[in-house]
């Protein structure tokens, strides 16, 4: 199993009441003085086909179905992919969600992408048929008491949740996986996690791994000897060197190249490095975390992302929760970004009800990244501005006629940006690459746009 980081109970209590629905979860409102959140338990059982009778019980959220020993339920079945579906509890109900697999995920003779699913609800994965049972019995998820983890604010059940975790993560030296949409803060976790850890007298290095072109990346992984290749004209000590001591934080992982990834394995299995043209095997003393936006178990069956990486980097696998899903900590949030971005004092009208409440009317797709932006155009024109739609085609900005014309543009271009922006990442699962090519721009560029706008 994946994620080393679970907590179960038998006692039965009821289950916290929640808030309204947006996406496939529901935001639990949780006491501030609670320890704890609960869950009910699920089942999966596998009726019929190779790996008939094999069973899991659920000792947090989300469970995944596959043949790779990893996952939480093995299927032995050559029709089913190594990480086949995932299915998470969400609402009282199960979401189930295919990745990516050969064969597809079929409910009711309906081939799924994403799907709730009622209890009892059959799977047919290849020629194994899969049940999913929803306990009476609960799972107790323990809570920090703090609303606050490092450089992570919230006091919502989701981020207290993520606390429990990230301290737990900071105590040991193990390998870290975050896993998140766009903006969710994942950096900042990893920051938080080494800051807390017994590695904070030391070094936390960054190196988004989608960024660079390959030939560059190795060298900023690695290091390199002098004259390796053409314009090495002095050796240089890559990020793992200069981060012994410390923690290494490989951002947007999953668009490490694959004639990269076994070098980066090896790193991770022995410990040790070897500089781009040299021979020295260099020892190593590092924490490594990872991030991605992308479902690396997905880009694993598409044989994008190869398995053991995935599994050495996945000893411990967090998953940030998006903004929509803890709106509650939305006045928190905005309270703590205003103090950070503002230079001055902050205008009353950017700390009313009125301002907050639009604020929760919004659905955040850029997360809280997004949030951060649209405070700073509103502190910038030292007045509440209307949350932007991104992505909706339909909103058009108003033309203000009481602005000169070089602000009026400057509006209309912002726009015109973010809706294109978040419409062309979206079109491309997320994959920078892919868009670029698609969109006749640098990659790099590309990557300075979507930070621009909240959307990286």
């Amino acid at each position: 199993m994946v994620n080393v980081l679970a907590f179960v109970t038998d006692d039965a209590e009821p289950e916290a009441p929640s808030t309204s629905r947006t996406g496939l979860t529901t935001e639990l409102i949780v006491d501030p003085d609670a320890k704890h959140r609960l869950m009910r338990r699920f089942h999966l059982i596998a009726e019929a086909g190779p790996a008939a009778g094999a069973r899991f019980t659920s000792t947090g959220e989300r469970a995944v179905i596959g043949s790779h020993a990893s996952c939480d339920l093995v299927v032995q079945d050559r029709t089913v992919s190594r990480f086949h579906c995932e299915v998470t509890l969400a609402d009282k109900q199960l979401a189930v969600a295919d990745l990516g697999s050969r064969n597809g995920t079929v409910v009711n003779g309906v081939t799924i992408g994403t799907a709730r699913v009622a209890d009892g609800a059959v799977l047919h994965l290849g020629h194994t048929r899969v049940r999913c049972e929803i306990s009476s019995e609960h799972i107790k998820i323990p809570l920090s008491p703090h609303d606050r983890f490092g450089r992570l604010v919230g006091g919502s059940a989701a981020m207290r949740t993520l606390y429990t975790l990230l301290d737990k993560a900071a105590a040991s030296d193990a390998t870290v996986l975050l896993l998140g949409e766009t903006g969710t803060g994942k950096e900042l976790a990893a920051e938080s996690i080494h800051e807390a850890s017994a590695r904070a007298s030391g070094p936390c290095l960054v190196l988004d791994c989608g960024a660079l072109p390959a030939g560059l990346l190795e060298s900023e992984l690695f290091g390199h000897e002098q004259g390796a290749f053409t314009g090495a004209s002095a050796t240089r000590i890559g990020i793992f060197e200069a981060a012994n001591g410390g923690t290494v934080f490989l951002d947007e992982i999953g668009e490490l190249a694959t004639d990269l990834q076994p070098k980066l394995l090896r790193v991770l299995e022995e410990r040790e490095v070897r500089r781009v043209g040299g021979s020295r095997v260099i020892p190593l003393d590092v924490r490594v975390i990872a991030a991605t936006n992308r479902n690396l178990r997905a880009e694993v069956n598409e044989h994008r992302f190869r398995s053991d990486l995935y599994y050495r980097l996945a000893v411990v696998e967090l998953h940030m929760p998006p903004l929509r899903e803890h709106k509650s900590d939305l006045p928190q949030l905005a309270r703590h970004l205003l103090a950070q971005l503002a230079e001055g004092e902050v205008p009353a009208e950017l700390t009313s009800k009125e301002f907050l409440a639009e604020l929760a009317n919004h659905e955040w797709p850029g997360n809280v990244r997004e949030l951060q932006n649209h405070l700073a155009r509103c502190l910038a024109l030292k007045r509440h501005v209307p949350v932007e739609r991104i992505g909706q085609a339909s909103v058009e900005p108003q033309v203000d006629l009481q602005l000169p014309y070089r602000v009026a543009r400057e509006r209309w271009l912002h726009t015109f940006e973010s809706q294109y922006l978040a419409g062309l990442i979206r079109g491309h699962a997320g994959n920078v690459s892919a868009a670029a090519r698609a969109a006749g721009i640098d990659r790099n560029y590309l990557y300075r746009l979507l930070w621009r706008h909240g959307l990286r």
